[in-house]
């Protein structure tokens, strides 16, 4: 019997959403737990403020939870979002997991299939795609990464409530992902099929030169993956029921 190969992203995971912190953990112990490999594309936490963030409880114990998928040969591969863009080898070792940069090839069921978070397509987004060019310089980095951690604590509150406050008056339309984006990459990696999470609309996209598979957001207890049998691909819910997709 061929085992699944999985994909999630946007869980937001934090203290704050204790319904989805239970629905992630019943995940891993079905399906997850069943298939041959998990892709985390982005954003599994609300935000990832370095490595040492597994020293509060909450944190060390899902770590912790994902570990325990080794035990039942599933590999588990972990990209960074744009919440979570900081995780180091420490959370590798603790998570049991290998970090994959952003975007990443795959070979699945004989077919090249481009992963990535699916930020860096929104381009339409001009300030949003500056801030992440700064944030993911590696000084830039190393300087955060060297603050003490309750400078780190206030400072991402005020990013994150900026954040919120801005995309507010932002149109839905320059938060989703630009075609012609999506167009190159495709072109640029040769080949037919991306997946990607961050904009938190599932669905499958068809384009003259592929297929875009989008995968859902987590939020209080609801969500969702994208899984391959062997052979073909289905967004699927918790439940098991199908997402709309552009075939239907």
């Amino acid at each position: 019997m061929t085992r699944a190969t999985l994909f999630i992203s946007d869980l937001h995971l934090g203290p704050h959403d204790p319904a989805t912190v239970a629905a992630f953990r019943q995940f891993l112990a079905g399906p997850a737990r069943q298939a041959d490999a998990l892709y985390i594309l982005g954003d599994l936490f609300e935000y990832w403020l370095g490595d040492d963030q597994l020293d509060d409880a909450f944190y060390g114990d899902i770590a912790r939870d994902i570990a325990q998928l080794k035990s039942a040969n599933v590999a588990v591969y972990f990209m960074a979002g744009n919440r979570d863009f900081l995780p180091g080898q420490r959370f590798a070792q603790a998570a049991q997991l290998t970090i994959i940069p952003d975007p990443s090839i795959i070979e699945l069921g004989g077919q090249t299939i481009l992963l990535a978070h699916g930020d860096a397509y929104c381009t339409d987004d001009v300030g949003y795609q500056r801030y992440r060019k700064l944030a993911r310089n590696r000084l830039v980095q190393w300087i955060w990464l060297n603050l003490p951690r309750r400078i780190r604590d206030r400072e991402a509150q005020k990013l994150r409530n900026k954040s919120k406050a801005m995309n507010q008056h932002k149109s839905q339309m320059i938060m989703d992902v630009n075609n012609a984006a999506i167009e190159a990459a495709l072109k640029k990696y040769a080949t037919k099929v991306l997946i990607h999470g961050h904009t938190h609309k599932p669905f499958t996209h068809q384009y003259p030169t592929g297929l875009r598979y989008v995968l859902p957001d987590w939020h209080l207890g609801e969500g969702g993956y994208l899984a391959h049998d062997g052979q073909q691909l289905r967004l699927l819910r918790l439940d098991g029921t199908s997402f709309k997709s552009s075939n239907e």
